[in-house]
């Protein structure tokens, strides 16, 4: 059995790597700008930002099906979280987002979630008007994932997620879907030694369709207008291939230290280097940091070499309360990621653990 389980993980890797070498390495820094439906490189949940996502590796519960999906197989019974974004803190751009995974046999977990951002009222405006003043509108977008993961063994992880994506204004909008699929390998003598590989973002092009892309125009020689119709091209999704390792220094009292390096090769931006710390005391108090290196980091966001608002540090807490002796515990996270021009990105959620 162990055998067919590692050739199951052997063949799941080769495909991966497989199908990222022609196409997720196939990109760079000089793509940038031509992928669509960038929020979903966005990550809502408080826990796991608050170590800039270096925890791809051994990221568990909800925050799983943002990071690597297999993680969602580790639940007891049932997780569920509530998360609550102000994105660059000024531009008046919230995330809403919560989860929920239920157990569904020894070995089987189901998981569903939905994130939201709303960029506040946007004042319409048009050739005729172009300081608005003629009424505002509301963008949307939305994702809704469904995700499923089965541990094959104590120590081999896997999981797929289906996600569905829609991008709205008034008069115009957008829709496709991706899937996400990781794996997550334990060992050690206390299961304290991680490794995960996940596949982000693989699915068909998007397109843009609408009243919004039609225009009404006179043409030379005619005395009615004529409403032209402008064809929207396709775009691709951001993919991202994640590669992660973790390692837990396990102490008494259920105290824990970690630390943890993620590698992220982005199709349509810099690859970036995640190296984090989190440290448990007695389960209850848990405190984390990191930071994000990519190329141009450093540089001023003005230089045309840094592409990145966020500069990079990262950090967060949680404080868990243990409700029973039957596992039942309620969370409370905060996350910090460090930014420029803005006044940072603040998370805020809520998990309740069954």
């Amino acid at each position: 059995m162990k055998k067919l389980f590692r050739t199951i993980v052997i063949l799941s890797l080769t495909i991966i790597i497989g199908f990222t070498s022609t196409e997720a390495f196939a990109g760079n820094k000089d793509r940038a700008g031509q992928a669509g439906a960038n929020e979903l490189l966005i990550n809502p949940w408080a826990a796991s930002a608050g170590w800039a996502n270096a925890g791809m590796a051994s990221v568990k519960g909800v925050d799983a099906m943002w990071g690597n999906v297999a993680g969602i197989s580790f639940v007891n019974t049932m997780d569920i979280d509530f998360s609550y974004t102000n994105w660059l803190s000024g531009s008046e751009t919230n995330i809403y987002s919560c989860g929920a995974l239920v157990r569904i046999s020894e070995s089987m977990v189901l998981g569903l979630n939905v994130m939201s951002m709303n960029f506040g009222e946007i004042d319409k405006t048009t050739v005729e008007n172009p300081d608005g003043g003629i009424g505002t509108y509301k963008p949307s977008l939305m994702n809704i994932n469904v995700a499923v993961a089965k541990s094959f063994s104590n120590s081999i992880h896997g999981g797929i997620l289906l996600k569905i994506i829609s991008e709205s204004i008034a008069d115009m909008k957008g829709s496709g879907v991706a899937i996400d699929a990781g794996i997550q390998y334990v060992t050690g003598i206390t299961d304290n030694v991680h490794f995960g590989i996940t596949l982000k973002n693989i699915g068909p092009t998007m397109k843009f369709s609408g009243d919004g892309l039609d225009m009404s125009a006179i043409f030379e020689g005619m005395t009615s207008s004529l409403t032209v119709v402008n064809r929207a091209d396709e775009f691709e999704l951001p993919t991202q291939l994640c590669i992660a390792a973790a390692y837990d220094f396990n102490f008494k009292n259920n105290s824990r230290l970690s630390l943890a390096f993620n590698f992220n090769s982005n199709a349509f931006s810099k690859d970036q280097f995640i190296a984090g710390i989190e440290g448990s005391f007695r389960d209850i108090l848990v405190l984390r940091g990191g930071y994000t290196f990519e190329k141009g980091i450093f540089k001023d966001i003005e230089d045309a070499d840094c592409t990145n608002v966020h500069k990079g540090l990262s950090l967060g807490a949680s404080v868990q309360a243990p409700l029973n002796d039957k596992g039942l515990k309620v969370c409370i996270d905060y996350a910090y990621r460090n930014t420029a021009h803005w006044n940072g990105t603040h998370s805020i959620g809520a998990r309740i653990l069954f």
